[in-house]
């Protein structure tokens, strides 16, 4: 392994830049390799999906996706603006007379709504700003896409989800700032009768954020609950492939330590190789009384892009 000191990567708001010294650590090459670019995805088993289909015992699905529009919660000068073609696109053609509409998205591809966060997303900043595995920023940037690094490379995932109802555990929705600890996730375990997470496994949380979505943009995008560096850490241990909330960070916001912003971003994405699905409709789930299922998903492999829309699946 490479030693160096790296720096924390700071953002004021979500925009401005800062740097914060870290101690030294070795966090690459991947133990997937010095080449790698699909992360945790590389879990993704032959095995681990048999295993998740002995999960699907009613044959019904729900989606972990929120509707795409333009009224969600977004951040900075982010959009979502979809343009039809204020008429036809098309036709008549034939003597079927077929006609036909189109239209137009324009948008940040897995960076708004319910979304998967590829491994270009988030670096560590330093006298080398690098991304996961190691990789200089300069063999990542791109003026048409991200040149390394890519959703393109994210293997489809088909294994063991579970859902963690910090909701129902604490007897009332999460607050802003309020931090999941290591005991609330082996609390929440063992309230809902899980088995124990295993490597390849996919980790929702539900704190009951979600319901600002929409009704109330302006509290949802202030803060969230979510998970700390020790919880997050946690997680790594169990090797689990993906990690996702009904909130917009997956961490708490902001992080009871002042000085530092979206660190498990940096543990999860950076170092490990974890993928971070966001503003999951986790709504969906207790809705149907799920809390283990089948976890389908295939990233939009759009070549370049630092994430994905994230709808996927949930069987039971």
């Amino acid at each position: 392994m490479f030693k160096r000191t790296v720096l924390t990567l700071t953002l004021a708001g979500t925009l401005g830049l800062g740097l914060q010294a870290q101690a030294a650590e070795d966090w690459y090459p991947s133990k997937y390799g010095a080449d790698d670019q699909a992360g945790a995805s590389n879990l993704m088993t032959p095995a681990k999906a048999l295993e998740a289909t002995k999960l699907i015992k009613t044959g019904n699905t729900v989606s972990l996706a929120r509707t795409y529009q333009a009224e969600m919660p977004l951040f900075g000068q982010r959009v979502f603006a979809v343009r039809a073609t204020s008429g036809l696109a098309g036709g008549p053609f034939g003597e079927n007379h077929v006609i036909w509409m189109d239209d137009f998205l324009a948008t940040e591809i897995g960076q708004v709504g319910t979304q998967f966060d590829g491994l270009a997303h988030i670096g560590v900043g330093g006298d080398t700003d690098l991304f996961y595995n190691g990789t200089p920023a300069s063999e990542v940037i791109g003026g048409y896409g991200v040149k390394k690094l890519g959703i393109e490379h994210v293997k489809p995932f088909f294994t063991r989800g579970i859902l963690l109802n910090f909701e129902a555990l604490k007897g009332r929705s999460m607050e802003l700032g309020e931090e999941i600890t290591v005991e609330d996730i082996e609390a929440a375990m063992d309230a809902q009768g899980l088995a124990e997470i295993t490597e390849g496994d996919v980790v929702i949380l539900h704190t009951g954020w979600g319901a600002k979505w929409i009704k109330d943009n302006a509290t949802f995008n202030s803060g969230e609950p979510g998970i700390g560096i020790p919880a997050a850490e946690y997680l790594v241990s169990k090797g689990v492939a993906v990690v996702g909330s009904d909130a917009w960070a997956v961490e708490v916001v902001p992080n009871p330590d002042k000085t530092q912003v979206f660190p498990v971003h940096q543990i999860f994405l950076v170092k490990n190789g974890i993928f971070i699905h966001e503003n999951v409709a986790t709504e969906n789930l207790v809705a149907a009384g799920v809390d283990e299922f089948a976890y389908i998903f295939n990233p939009f492999a759009v070549k370049g892009a630092t994430g994905s829309p994230g709808n996927a699946l949930a069987a039971y």
